[in-house]
């Protein structure tokens, strides 16, 4: 999508709004004895609460409100009430709404419970850095510069903490559809020709890994997990491009 005018903005930023105030509520309430379907059972209240609906249920019919990813599983998670989480889970929550025909997507990664041990601090610090990643990404988004800007930030911070970047989840355009154009992987590719225009709507969208750079599929046909034994991250943010500076819908309050 492409902003048109301060309704377009303003609708963006309602929506965007309402999933960080979602996925606020849920990780706050992701504590070890709570099951994902009562995380996702949160996220479906305040979806009719406000008139919004879940963006991967309007559109793909996902078995779930939100997605919810746990450990090894990367993406596209579906809540469970068998899944109950334990202190030092790796959990990623990805939020996306549509909101009086907007559409905003974001998501974290973050570990369960106080951390210790070098085992769960290795969890948050891939956390913390592909946190970083985005934010780096996000400062250097302007009009007419290359798509590439974005995957250069984030490829700076993977190598410099010696991660790998997954290869087949990439970012996005977003607005009126959960997934638009551009589609493009988040790291660094001086083949790039397209270039960052005024109003585009896109999220910035990395997964680091400690291994894998290949996500599989798997039973359910939407989980997608890296290699057993691996640490995966995502940050997710829905930004609007401007020659003012980028304008971040889903920045946290």
């Amino acid at each position: 999508m492409t902003v048109e005018s301060e309704q377009d903005v303003q609708g963006l930023l309602a929506c965007g709004r309402l999933v960080r105030r979602v996925f606020e509520r849920m990780r706050a309430a992701a504590r070890a004895g709570v099951t994902t379907a009562q995380l996702d059972a949160l996220a479906s209240a305040e979806f009719a609460r406000t008139g919004a609906t879940s963006a991967p249920q309007h559109f793909y019919d996902f078995p779930g409100a939100t997605c919810i990813s746990v450990n090894e599983a990367a993406a596209h998670g579906i809540p469970s009430p068998d899944c109950r989480l334990r202190n030092g889970d790796l959990v990623n929550i990805d939020v996306s709404a549509v909101l009086n025909g907007y559409v905003a997507d974001m998501g974290e990664s973050f570990v369960v419970g106080p951390v210790s041990g070098g085992k769960l601090r290795a969890r948050e610090r891939i956390c913390r850095a592909v946190k970083q990643a985005v934010q780096l990404a996000i400062d250097e988004i302007r009009p007419g510069r290359s798509l590439n800007v974005i995957g250069d930030a984030v490829q700076r911070v993977a190598d410099r903490h010696s991660y790998r970047i997954v290869e087949n989840l990439g970012s996005h355009g977003v607005g009126r559809n959960i997934h638009e154009e551009p589609s493009y992987i988040p790291r660094r590719n001086p083949k790039e020709r397209r270039q960052l225009t005024e109003g585009l709507v896109l999220t910035v969208e990395p997964f680091f890994t400690t291994g894998s750079v290949w996500v599989e599929e798997a039973g359910d046909g939407w989980t997608l997990s890296t290699a057993p034994g691996e640490l995966i991250a995502q940050c997710e943010q829905t930004v609007i491009v401007r020659s003012a500076g980028p304008l971040v819908v889903t920045a946290a309050a």
